[in-house]
């Protein structure tokens, strides 16, 4: 910033709402100064000359306004400003503030949705959701409807990061695979970067999924009321101090939200047809938020929640699982300091167990931990700079018996120790973001130093070629076999301080944690104004995975095994947006590979190729109509092979007099030498759905929906039970009625 110069900031907000306004266009004077809102409505103008000046706002539905200030020598000046809706309705405009974005942000293997993205897909169950939304996403696969997990560009679950308003999820689906614990009326932006993400993230060594939930309504209290056949909701926000934009003292709101599932009572009577007459899930969400902001800008957020799973399989699984966490987010806009600080403190405690009837051991696992984070920002004309550090503390709990009768537990603490810079900066075309991220493991006495950058040059206004890549690492590990029958437990164990070996060796790794490289391209191109084509080639190169040896047959066999891995692909998403369609449709290639020392096989969810079509069309008065489609097409997920039968007969259960001669033991299988060899049938589906919005007195509205999930009532394969040669399907047709009130 020039001496002689000033910093002008601050926040835009819908003046009948009082919800911030992201995307819009805040400039001084003729424009020659200016900033876009992000999501949260902040704004940052820097090296406006002194003297007085038109502060002025401009955004599609807004009616323009403008605010006269004064800028001293080197003053920081915040303002925020309160934008009314325009009265007069703007036909056949497309908003283009998001193209804007891409324009002047990196953004590689970076997709950002909203919650208006959200409600435009078929919602199973009338009831839009994250979950749902997720998976036609490119590069992402969900494994199915029942116990569903997700694997992002050859990362298994336990590589994902998923963040709520700053704190780790770490189990972030409901059994019943249409549901995540998020509430979608409480979201108001989600990231999704499925690799290549800066240094300003880390302790994933695959994607991140960052989720932020709006405030409650500034201006008037109000409720939400919602159900279906799958679950009822309710959801209450109103202000506790009103926001008053002539008043100096700020605000204050609340938000409360709650769904219960209702689907194995309603199954019975709706769903008759599901093989075993019910669909036995059951889960419970509760999230609260209560937000203030000061009259200078500065914002302080405390929320809190509690997840809860279950599901019983007949004869063969019964899990259970529960989340509990909270925190608080801030953000400070210092009065004479262009230097802006984030900051949040977190807890999460996740703990799950489950038994099955082919291991009578019942399997736990939990971890408890708490994160701490601070970040500074400082916006220069052409570049930005952010830098901060972070302490993340958690204890992991596991108790776990395998076929062979050998205990394996863990109980451990951590903590982890990081910190990161990035910079930014903008050279004509050429947009170059550096970064570097250090990370400490205390337990494992290992230091992670990883550089990160990415990159993006505008060829031409319709024209944009990308770049993104880094070294990634973490500590946490899963519990995940590819072998179980229904994958739904999944457990957690910190990195292992003992010894462990480089893939069928006896040589000793050199460190204990997973590591990753990511290497990104890609082309961006505005095929016209409403029409975007992205185009994005990857590999992932996994230098080390660690895994939990299931298969110990002795107690001095390590309780850890490694391997290395690699994935690539190429990703491709079209899209179409104008005042009635909204058009998405991907195609992912992929190929992923692990290698244990003893041979390359694919993994289970190696799924080469992926389309996902969705498609929503307003009509009608006010258009009050909406029809959508999704579409997902999937080639099948390998397998291996069944080679034959065998008597397993252990001693050491049936004692010594047991008779083998006349007697049976347990049937034992005998797997090909081949690790999944072979490949399930292809996976496809069609969803439909027609939504009516019917207006209420001033601001209340009721929204019936109508939907078919799995239209034409495609048999897709969940599990094959090997011992009873027996096929289990996914969820058959499901239609179902839906209403949503708000007043």
């Amino acid at each position: 910033m020039q001496a002689q110069n000033g910093v002008i900031r601050g926040k835009v907000f819908n003046k009948d709402t009082g919800t911030p306004i992201a995307y819009g266009s805040v400039f001084v004077d003729d424009g020659g100064l200016g900033s876009m809102t992000d999501e949260e409505g902040f704004f940052n103008i820097v090296d406006v000359p002194v003297g007085t000046h038109i502060l002025s706002f401009s955004f599609l539905g807004f009616d323009s306004l403008g605010l006269e200030f004064t800028l001293k020598k080197g003053q920081v000046l915040n303002r925020t400003l309160y934008a009314v809706p325009s009265s007069i309705e703007l036909e056949g405009v497309v908003v283009s503030g998001k193209k804007q974005v891409n324009k002047k942000k990196v953004l590689v293997s970076t997709i950002k949705l909203s919650q208006k993205q959200l409600k435009a897909l078929p919602s199973s169950g009338g009831e839009a959701d994250i979950a749902q939304y997720l998976p036609v996403l490119p590069g992402v696969i969900f494994s199915g409807d029942q116990g569903g997990q997700l694997y992002i560009r050859g990362g298994s679950p336990i590589q994902n990061m998923i963040l709520l308003d700053g704190v780790p999820i770490y189990n972030p689906f409901h059994s019943i695979g249409f549901f995540s614990v998020f509430e979608t009326e409480t979201i108001q932006s989600v990231d999704v970067m499925t690799g290549g993400f800066n240094a300003e993230y880390g302790g994933r060594i695959s994607a991140i999924v960052d989720i932020k939930t709006r405030e409650g309504n500034r201006k008037r209290h109000s409720m939400t009321a919602g159900i279906n056949p799958f679950v009822g909701k309710l959801l209450l926000e109103g202000p506790i101090s009103k926001l008053k934009p002539d008043a100096k003292s700020g605000s204050i709101s609340y938000m409360l939200t709650a769904k219960h599932s209702i689907i194995d009572q309603t199954s019975k009577q709706i769903y008759g047809h599901v093989p075993g007459g019910e669909i036995p899930f059951t889960f419970d969400d509760v999230y609260g938020k209560v937000s203030l902001i000061a009259a200078s800008g500065s914002q302080f957020d405390f929320f809190g929640f509690n997840f809860k799973d279950r599901v019983a399989f007949n004869d063969l699984a019964d899990y259970k699982w529960n989340t509990l966490g909270g925190g608080m987010n801030f953000s400070l806009l210092p009065k004479n300091s262009p230097t802006i600080i984030t900051g949040r403190v977190g807890f999460s405690n996740y703990q799950t167990e489950t038994s099955n009837s082919n291991d009578s051991a019942p399997r736990s696992s939990g971890i408890n931990g708490f994160n701490f984070d601070l970040k500074f920002t400082n916006y220069g004309k052409k570049s930005e700079i952010n830098y901060g550090l972070g302490v993340n503390g958690f204890k992991t709990t596991f108790d776990f018996e395998n076929r062979f009768g050998i205990d394996i537990h863990q109980q451990q603490n951590t903590t982890e120790i990081n910190s990161f810079l990035k910079y930014k900066y903008q050279l004509g075309r050429l947009i170059i973001e550096p970064g570097v991220r250090l990370n400490f493991y205390a337990s494992l006495n290992s230091f992670s130093p990883e550089g990160r950058i990415g990159m993006k040059y505008n060829v031409a206004d319709f024209l944009r070629l990308k770049l993104a890549g880094g070294i990634y690492s973490q500590n946490l590990t899963s519990t995940v076999n590819d072998k179980d029958i229904v994958n739904l437990f999944v457990g957690f164990l910190s990195g292992p301080e003992e010894i462990i070996f480089k893939p069928n060796s006896t040589e000793k790794a050199t460190h204990h944690l997973q590591k990753a490289l990511h290497a990104i391209g890609g082309v961006e191109i505005d095929l016209s104004d409403r029409i975007e084509l992205n185009i994005e080639p990857y590999v992932k190169e996994f230098t080390q995975l660690i895994n939990l040896n299931r298969n110990k047959q002795t107690v001095e066999e390590s309780n850890f095994v490694t391997e290395t891995g690699r994935a690539t692909g190429l990703d491709l998403l079209l899209k179409y947006q104008s005042p009635s369609w909204y058009i998405w449709s991907t195609y992912s290639l992929g190929k992923v590979n692990r290698d244990d020392g003893e041979q390359v096989y694919s993994t289970n969810f190696d799924r080469r190729h992926n389309v996902n079509f969705l498609a929503t069309y307003s009509f009608g008065h006010k258009k009050s109509w909406e029809a959508s489609m999704r579409w997902n097409f999937g080639t099948g997920f390998p397998f291996t092979r069944t080679q034959g039968f065998y008597q397993l007969i252990d001693i050491n259960k049936q004692g010594v007099d047991f008779d083998y001669l006349k007697e049976n033991g347990e049937l034992g299988i005998v797997y090909s030498s081949k690790r999944n060899d072979g490949r399930l049938p292809t996976y496809h589906r069609l969803d439909l759905s027609i939504k009516k919005n019917i207006k209420l007195l001033k601001y209340g509205s009721l929204d019936i929906t109508a939907g078919v999930t799995n239209v034409y009532n495609r048999q897709n394969i969940f599990y094959f039970d090997r011992v009873q040669y027996k096929r289990v399907n996914q969820l058959p047709i499901l239609p179902s009625v839906g209403m949503v009130l708000k007043l």
